[in-house]
């Protein structure tokens, strides 16, 4: 099947996204049944069934062990056999050092350039840990100490002062409770002052309420299952430097940009496909285009063609997931806006990628367009041919 003849499928009813808990429940509830491994206490899944989760099964359809396999009269609701497809794309050991990061209940922070996963891979694993990934802080710069710790029904404060039915839980609070992990995303962006109040919460595993003092509420400590998986972007702006006390309670793993080309254009053409979907049509943009696409994003953003040509690399950086958006745009303007080669509108949308931060990434990219996209006309390359005469659409 080409990328073409692939039908639409319809839009969740209501929304646009699910969460990873619902999108893959089917494959959730088969490995929490067909794996009798030992679970981490409060865990969903083994922890070698979580990396199989994120990982895939490598097209292997997994059974069940046989002392756990159905009679033909007892029947199941879960499929004898089940092919898990990979939902992340990178390295198996990293998945793996999250894993055990997670199950000895130790921080795990994902840093990396912006565009490179790190929110899925945290939602994955939460979902696959402890049933959810709902439990969610978005740090800002206006992220208050609240959102780590409680705040409070000021209505039912002020009529019978502070009580449990008055305290309002933060996403940290109600992952303690319950023995669930909680995701703070882009941490970086709160303040310092902010950041650190998950120090006593990640060392004692408990958070005092002083207003409730005297009760059994005053203190809430950890149940078995909770920790903390955060994001940061390394290299981004309005990024706040974390004090050393709280970088000792993480563990750092990096989720570099996709090594491998072809996979690389292969989740392209899978994240593409699925966003133009939702918005109600066919993909139809060709493979040859979506592959000189995703050679441009990688030329510039490691500062090197394939070929061995240096690049000058731009101050935007070039993500998987700005090639993700780019090819969606053209999958929609293919299917809503027909008239013409859909190649033509590239260089268009490259430009506005480039634009977003340093007006002199314009020259850079021009700059590409005279050194490796030249030199590919020249070698005789129909595509890049046209991508060259398309040169004054950078203008």
């Amino acid at each position: 099947m080409t990328m073409t003849e692939q039908t639409v499928s319809p839009a969740p009813s209501g929304r646009q996204t699910l969460p990873a808990e619902e999108r893959h429940a089917a494959e959730l509830a088969f490995l929490a049944a067909h794996d009798d491994g030992p679970r981490p206490p409060g865990w969903s899944l083994t922890p070698r069934a979580v990396v199989t989760f994120v990982c895939g099964s490598e097209g292997q359809a997994l059974e069940p062990p046989r002392a756990r396999q159905p009679s033909k009269d007892e029947g199941s609701s879960s499929p004898a056999r089940l092919v898990i497809a990979p939902k992340f794309v990178g390295e198996r050991s990293l998945v793996e050092r999250c894993v055990v990061t997670l199950a000895g209940e130790r921080g795990l922070l994902l840093v990396g350039e912006p565009g490179t996963a790190k929110s899925m891979l945290s939602e994955l694993l939460a979902a696959a840990v402890c049933g959810t990934s709902a439990l969610t802080v978005q740090g800002t710069a206006g992220t208050s100490e609240d959102a780590f710790r409680y705040g409070w029904n000021y209505a039912l404060l002020l009529a019978q002062g502070p009580s449990r039915q008055a305290l309002v839980d933060s996403p940290v609070l109600s992952a303690m409770r319950s023995g669930r992990v909680v995701r703070i995303e882009e941490i970086t962006r709160c303040l310092p002052e902010v950041q650190d109040a998950l120090v006593s919460i990640l060392s004692d595993r408990r958070l005092s309420v002083p207003e409730l003092a005297g009760t059994p509420d005053a203190l809430t400590s950890a149940a078995p299952g909770f920790t903390v998986i955060a994001t940061a972007n390394l290299r981004d702006r309005g990024v706040s430097e974390m004090s050393a006390a709280l970088k000792r309670r993480f563990n750092f793993e990096t989720v570099a940009p996709i090594a491998d080309p072809a996979a690389e254009a292969a989740l392209v053409r899978g994240q593409a496909t699925a966003v133009v979907r939702r918005a109600g049509a066919a993909f139809g943009v060709d493979d040859a285009v979506l592959d000189a696409l995703v050679t441009v994003f990688r030329d510039l953003r490691s500062g090197r063609s394939a070929e061995g040509w240096d690049v000058e690399r731009p101050g935007t950086v070039m993500s998987t997931a700005e090639a993700v958006q780019v090819a969606a745009s053209l999958g929609v303007a293919a299917a809503y806006l027909p008239g013409g080669d859909v190649l033509d509108l590239m260089p268009g949308h490259l430009l506005g990628v480039v634009r977003k931060d340093d007006p002199a990434d314009h020259a850079r990219l021009l700059g590409y367009w005279d050194g490796p996209v030249r030199r590919r006309a020249e070698d005789g390359s129909a595509m890049w041919r046209r991508l060259w005469d398309l040169r004054e659409n950078l203008r």
